[in-house]
């Protein structure tokens, strides 16, 4: 069994951590984290985990105390950071669910983040967790960054054109709309019931910190400059992602069946990307590690057309956390789903 500690795990990403985690058969949760709700169960903070998950929350100074194979960090930007450091001699694998390891160095991280970067060897030593284009890497790390939920969706319905260099790598645009569980668990005015029933916005124009983590993991599957125009939008809903991705071919012939072989061929061992004949809704991919992908060129605009939607909080946190983890411990990536998604 492979000995986990969810660190953090007071909020929406931790709690989906241990729903995720409870159905694993290779995994028993021995530790479960947080410091504002220590001596608590887990099952006072989350009720829905009643008689299923009562674990006494610990302090997380409790994990260098305790026998543990696997560590995910269920931890805000900038906190992680210390984390890792501190647990940097430590023999367990480690998955940080932050963006403190997702970029190419600690200048770059404090360029977007506006933090300060306290442990700079973490770059060395981190991977990014998108198994999809990184397996390999993954297999052998024993730090995974986990990628940002907006990422996830942008990357992947991007990386196929992008590698194959079909279209144009200086105007990209991603639209993308969220649930409201992407703000985090604590409260904020824009998030308040008030302010997002019944409404629908975009924030975070021209300098969403997902812009440059979209970016850098593009430009490392072509040699040209890449740029991308990112916008994210925040839906009335508690989960799901749907990015919808706008680029212009440069190849001289496109067609829906020229798009769907590009697709197919490149997640051709990719288990949690779906390609789709019809555009996904967040439905359907509700509670699953399932990524949706639905491309079409439109001769009119000659534009391509791509639509990627996941569930924010399993393929774009928890579950490809708890996918990175089967990497690195040598399993099928897929084991441990159990749940299809859940429509209606």
């Amino acid at each position: 069994m492979i000995k986990t500690a969810i660190v953090g795990a007071t909020g929406y990403t931790g709690s989906e951590l241990v729903r995720l985690l409870y159905n694993h058969p290779d995994v028993e949760i021995q530790m479960i984290t947080s410091e504002s709700r220590k001596g608590e169960p887990f099952s006072a903070v989350h009720p829905h985990f009643e008689g299923l998950v009562d674990h006494v929350l610990q302090p997380a100074s409790a994990v260098l105390e305790t026998e543990l194979d696997m560590v995910f960090l269920a931890l805000p930007h900038g906190v992680s950071m210390d984390y890792v450091k501190g647990y940097q001699s430590a023999k367990f694998n480690v998955v940080d669910l932050s963006g403190d390891f997702r970029l190419s160095s600690p200048e770059v991280y404090e360029a977007w983040y506006k933090k300060d970067h306290t442990h700079p060897k973490g770059f060395e030593d981190a991977v990014y967790g998108l198994p999809e284009l990184h397996s390999a890497a993954i297999e052998k790390s024993s730090l995974v960054a986990n990628p940002g939920c907006y990422p996830t969706s942008a990357i992947l319905g991007l990386a196929p054109l992008i590698e194959a260099g079909w279209v144009d790598p200086a105007h990209v645009i991603v639209d993308s709309k969220s649930g409201i569980t992407g703000a985090g668990i604590k409260a904020k005015p824009t998030t308040h019931y008030s302010n997002v029933s019944d409404n629908f916005k975009a924030y975070g124009l021209k300098s969403h910190r997902h812009t440059v983590e979209i970016q850098e993991q593009l430009s490392g599957l072509r040699p040209e400059p890449l740029q991308v125009q990112f916008t994210p939008h925040l839906l009335p809903v508690d989960r799901g992602i749907l990015s919808t991705i706008y680029t212009t071919p440069i190849r001289e012939e496109v067609s829906d069946q020229a798009l769907r072989k590009l697709y197919e061929d490149f997640y051709a061992d990719a288990p949690f990307v779906r390609l789709r004949k019809t555009p996904p809704t967040l439905k359907d991919v509700r509670s699953s590690n399932f990524c949706d992908i639905f491309t079409t060129y439109d001769e009119r605009t000659n534009r391509i057309i791509t639509l990627a939607a996941i569930d924010n909080l399993v393929k774009g946190a928890a579950g490809q956390a708890m996918q990175n983890m089967n990497l690195q411990f040598g399993l099928p990536e897929t084991r441990g789903f159990v749940s299809l998604p859940l429509n209606p």
